[in-house]
């Protein structure tokens, strides 16, 4: 397979992930509670950073020649799935939907890290994709920090 396909192919994964981050994070807003307001913020930061992420990822798909690849991932759907069925189970408190945060933040951590391990990644995707998983890692241990603190 060519290498600007396997660039193409691996950019539009990374699409999907952080189509998922923002799903993911849509979703943890719609659990908070009023108390809650700091998390918000927090969130619709990182949806921020998602969005910035997925313009700088399509922007090099395009220049590729290649499709931009819209909605989210089969196992993103699945994961809200999930956190639904078990917030019905166990209730939905700040450390439950921080700890399905980091679980996400997790599945972004592994996406970079494979696409990072590809074959034939030319040296400016490498770059980009180097620094969007390091503010990713930020925002990740964010959340784990605020989860650890959580009693």
């Amino acid at each position: 397979m060519e290498t600007r396909t396997v660039n193409a192919e691996v950019l539009n994964d990374l699409i999907l992930i952080n189509n998922d981050r923002v799903a993911g994070y849509e979703k943890a807003i719609e659990e908070l509670s009023v108390e809650d307001s700091d998390l918000k913020t927090l969130f619709v930061k990182m949806i921020r950073e998602s969005h910035r992420h997925k313009m700088a990822l399509a922007t090099e798909v395009q220049t590729l020649g290649e499709d931009i690849e819209e909605g989210t991932t089969n196992s993103g759907k699945i994961y809200r799935a999930w956190m639904d069925v078990k917030a019905m189970f166990t209730g939905i408190d700040r450390k439950a939907v921080l700890s399905n945060c980091e679980s996400g933040e997790d599945a972004a951590q592994r996406a970079y890290k494979m696409v990072l391990e590809t074959q034939g990644l030319s040296a400016n995707l490498r770059s980009m994709i180097t620094e969007q998983k390091a503010e990713l890692r930020a925002s990740h241990d964010e959340i784990k920090r605020l989860r650890d603190s959580q009693q």
